[in-house]
This record gives C-alpha cells, sequence and structure tokens, in this order.
C-alpha cells in the first residue's frame, strides 16, 4: 500500500511516440549520500568555530568547502538531465527462469556522463559510462514468477558522480513486456497418439518413411532434417525431404487432461510442444476459443507456446 502510494506521489518519465524517456530538469531527485551528510556537518563545525575565534582564514575555508559542495550538487543533477533510454528486445522464457530486458542509454549531449547505475529499487543495478554523443544497452533481469506477460515496471536511474557526495536519481517507466512461457510438465507423458494421413503420391517434405531428396535449407527447418555432411563439405545448407505413404500429425488438446486444474494442463500442453518440435512432428494445438493447425518449425512451435502463455488473457 505505502509503495503504490509512493509511486502515484512520485514524478516518472515516460516514452514518447518512439518509445523513447528523456530525463528533464523538474524529474531528478537529489539528496546527499552519508558522506555528503558528513562532508556538511563538518562545514557547520568550520563555520561555528569560525564565528566563534572570529578567525578570517576559518570563514575562507569554510566557503570554500561549500561552495565545492554545491558546485558537486549541481553537476550530480546535470549528468542525468538529457539522459534517454528505450527499451530493447526481451526474449521469451519460461516460468520459473529469469527474463532478461535489454535498455539502451542514449547520450544526445557533448557532455560525458560517467557513473550512470540503471537498475530496479531493489535489485542490482547496472553500471555504465557514456561518452559524448553515444549509446550502450544494458540488461535488466526480473524473475518470471508466472505465466503471460511480465512487464519491466519502473526503473531507477541514478548517479553520485563526480564526488559521491550526493545521489541524484530518476524514476524511468517503459512500455516494454517479455513473453512468458508456462513451465514445461515433466517428461514421459504421452499426450496423443500419432495421426496417420494417408499419402497415395507421396509429396515429397509430407511423408515419414523414405528419402527423396535436398532442398534449399528454409528458417524453421528442423535440424534432425539439416544434411550436415554437405556443411561439412561447404556445399551450403540443405534440409533432406521425406516421403512415403503416411505422416506423423499430432493433434494437442487441452480436453485430453480432464480433471486437471489450468495451469497443470498448459504445462503439460508446453512439454508436449516442445517434444512434438524436437522429434520433427507436425502437430496441431486445440485450446478454448483457439484452434492451431498441424505444422512444424520453430514458427509453428513459438505460435504454440505463445498461445499457450496467453491463455486466459483477453483478446
Amino acid at each position: 500500500m505505502l509503495s503504490e502510494l509512493r509511486s502515484r506521489l512520485t514524478r516518472s518519465v515516460t516514452g514518447d511516440r518512439e518509445g523513447l524517456a528523456t530525463i528533464g530538469p523538474r524529474t531528478v531527485y537529489i539528496l546527499p549520500t552519508r558522506q555528503g551528510a558528513a562532508f556538511a556537518l563538518l562545514v557547520l563545525v568550520m563555520l561555528i568555530g569560525a564565528i566563534n575565534y572570529a578567525n578570517n582564514l576559518g570563514f575562507m575555508l569554510t566557503f570554500l568547502l561549500a561552495g565545492i559542495g554545491v558546485a558537486a550538487m549541481v553537476n550530480t543533477w546535470r549528468n542525468l538531465v538529457g539522459l534517454s533510454l528505450a527499451a530493447g528486445r526481451a526474449e521469451p522464457v519460461f516460468a520459473g527462469q529469469t527474463a532478461c530486458f535489454q535498455v539502451r542509454a542514449l547520450n544526445r549531449q557533448a557532455l560525458e556522463r560517467p557513473g550512470l547505475e540503471v537498475g530496479h529499487a531493489r535489485n542490482a543495478t547496472r553500471g555504465a559510462d557514456l561518452s559524448g554523443q553515444a549509446e550502450t544497452t544494458l540488461s535488466l533481469s526480473r524473475q518470471a514468477a508466472a505465466r503471460g506477460r511480465l512487464a519491466l515496471g519502473r526503473i531507477v536511474v541514478a548517479t553520485r558522480y563526480p564526488t559521491g557526495l550526493f545521489r541524484a536519481w530518476s524514476y524511468v517507466d517503459l512500455d516494454a513486456s517479455c513473453l512468458v512461457y508456462p513451465t514445461p510438465g515433466p517428461r514421459g507423458i504421452r499426450v496423443a497418439a500419432p495421426e496417420y494421413d494417408r499419402s497415395e503420391t507421396g509429396d515429397k517434405g509430407v511423408g515419414a518413411d523414405d528419402f527423396v531428396g535436398l532442398r534449399q535449407y528454409r528458417p524453421g527447418d528442423s535440424p534432425k532434417h539439416i544434411d550436415w555432411k554437405a556443411v561439412a563439405r561447404e556445399q551450403g545448407i540443405h534440409t533432406k525431404q521425406f516421403g512415403g505413404d503416411r505422416a506423423d500429425r499430432v493433434w494437442l488438446d487441452f480436453d485430453h487432461y480432464p480433471g486437471l486444474d489450468v495451469e497443470s494442463v498448459l504445462s503439460l500442453l508446453c512439454r508436449a510442444v516442445l517434444d512434438a518440435s524436437e522429434a520433427g512432428n507436425q502437430f496441431g494445438l486445440r485450446v478454448p476459443g483457439r484452434v492451431i493447425q498441424p505444422a512444424s518449425g520453430t514458427a509453428h512451435r513459438d505460435t504454440c507456446l505463445t498461445a499457450l502463455a496467453l491463455f486466459g488473457e483477453a483478446r
């Protein structure tokens, strides 16, 4: 409750139409660090001593140190103002794994920005030093506890440069999310028996019995069907084609698991999709509200896993 209230009351930076979030002057918070508080206390003691003893040299040294502190505060604040951040790609993961978000930090000014810290409030931060007119990519991690879409959430950009006496920070909200697949179930559970489609003509690439030739590799082809000997001979990447009188097509059906809860069924279906794809079989997926026709390849596998990850969400 307290964290939600704090989130509403604090100013944050959001992305524009291009997804770029630029830190402005009024969105930077700054406070002294422990060293800064000790430095301020030292200056105060020196000021009291200079007043008590009417020591001009003490006044001069006190005001010099106070000026250094003010200059350090301004430079710490300026190290963040004008910095831009944008969300990069986040690869899908399975529930229980760690999701990695790519965040780009862009410095469009000639001013160098050393000692930057980017991360979540309670998680480990990533450090970066940006030269003028430069950019870098940082990787932020979050634990993916459940399937669905995992948002990057609010991140904190901070700096203690140049003296460490002050810490300036800004909150940034980037529109970034990672797809989380269900946790794969245990191996060895049979989902459905293969269905054999009769093929009298023995069409290339459809059967499962006889080798009939090679064709150029296409993205998504199973690695098991690649002619690795030809690759070793530097003859290019080719895919083996098979024909025959039958082809394995497996239907993975949500209704094959009566009596189990939804998450358990999705977990078993996730394992079945991975196993069928690894075996190079053609398989289809039936879940309430959606039917994916049988196919094979990496793209088809990812389509099925996405359907399982987003099951139950409003379309």
